[in-house]
């Protein structure tokens, strides 16, 4: 019987591309899972999953955190709702295994395949599990953290320490990447999938500082949608050789291509960083729930596989100091390279996938507990 999952979660890259990464391991393995994403209309999920191939149902969902009083009223409001549209979802689609990623849709749908008796496996991204994640966890057959540290949060029976899952294409042998013009220094900078104000900003200021190495260096840079006009005319005018994008599709090769990236400190992009062994200049999130992205950037920087640079303390000037550091120390960035190599987790989507198997081998033997159950709801979305 042909096996169903749906993946749960999105908003961000750090929660969407995890969810791909397990996607494609899954069909990898057999083309004849049928997979489905829940996620929202406005997160990133709704541009990129049509792109991958995948079927994704949109549901009512938004956070609760951060928000004023009135936004947070309407987010109370939206839960009920987005639970009652992930119920009718799953109800048809009777899937035998349903995979929480993070991300807004994911407490909604979660909780109705609790209800449903689907089994359920979250996976938690960074070292200190948010809120969702803490109490899903509670009702989730199985949990998968990218830390050691995270263990403590859930039930030990529960607990698989896998790493941070990552697309195949990031996972490949350092050989394989490709060689840029001698002498060309290429600088990869990232806000996230959303971009990054303060790093748009900090990056325009630091041109000036570069001048002298305008032929050595090439920039690479995704802005996200709000800051795309103005760094795109910053970079003209500059006479800077640059690649100015709102987002970036092909996150791989850029990494594979760059000396240096300069980005936050997200879970899963510095997953992505150490996996292909680029050294980075680390600006981590300052509002990030329990500060999770200087922790994380803080890791890297103890390792000498990153640099560390608070959000509070960015400027052009700094900016430019890192660049013009790593041109001019060659030996000092090539020995970060190693050890961000060295650090890389390219086995974690490998891991998870084979909890994913077994999860779906205990619900499967005879059709699955689940779908006896979800039948007798069908008629109530009618």
């Amino acid at each position: 019987m042909r096996k169903r999952v749906v993946i749960a979660g999105g908003g961000t890259g750090g929660h969407l591309f995890p969810g791909i990464a397990l996607a494609k391991a899954l069909k990898r393995q057999d083309m004849d899972i049928e997979i489905s994403f829940v996620g929202t209309q406005k997160g990133l999920e709704a541009k990129v999953l049509p792109r991958e191939g995948f079927e994704l149902k949109t549901i009512l969902s938004a956070g609760l955190l951060g928000k004023k009083r009135l936004g947070r009223w309407f987010s109370w409001v939206k839960l009920p709702v987005g639970t009652a549209q992930s119920m009718c979802f799953l109800i048809r689609k009777r899937p035998d295994l349903v995979v929480g990623v993070g991300g807004y849709a994911s407490g909604p749908l979660v909780l109705s395949a609790w209800i449903l008796r689907v089994p359920i496996l979250i996976h938690e991204q960074n070292s200190i599990p948010g809120l969702t994640n803490k109490w899903l966890g509670k009702i989730a057959n199985k949990v998968a953290v990218s830390f050691k540290e995270s263990a403590k949060f859930f039930s030990k029976d529960k607990i698989e320490v896998t790493g941070n899952m990552i697309r195949e294409e990031f996972c490949q042998p350092r050989e394989t990447f490709p060689k840029g013009p001698r002498g060309l220094f290429r600088v990869l900078v990232l806000g996230g999938s959303q971009g990054a104000h303060s790093i748009n900003v900090a990056m325009m200021e630091a041109l000036e500082s570069l001048t002298s190495k305008k032929g050595n260096i090439h920039i690479t840079h995704q802005t996200g949608e709000s800051d795309f006009a103005m760094v795109k005319r910053e970079y003209e005018n500059s006479g800077f050789s640059h690649d100015v994008r709102p987002f970036i599709d092909g996150m791989a090769e850029q990494y594979r291509k760059a000396s240096l990236v300069i980005c936050r400190a997200g879970a899963t992009t510095l997953a992505e960083v150490t996996a292909c062994g680029k050294v980075s200049v680390l600006i981590p999130y300052p509002h990030a729930a329990h500060n999770h992205q200087e922790k994380n950037a803080r890791v890297l920087d103890a390792a000498n596989a990153g640099e560390l640079v608070l959000d509070h303390e960015l400027s052009g000037p700094r900016i430019a100091q890192s660049i013009l550091r790593a041109i001019e120390d060659p030996e000092r960035l090539e020995e970060m390279e190693e050890n961000s190599y060295q650090l890389g987790n390219r086995d974690a989507t490998e891991k998870v996938r084979q909890i994913c198997m077994d999860l779906l081998a205990d619900a499967n033997p005879k059709s699955g507990h689940a779908r006896k159950i979800q039948g007798n709801y069908v008629l109530s979305c009618f």
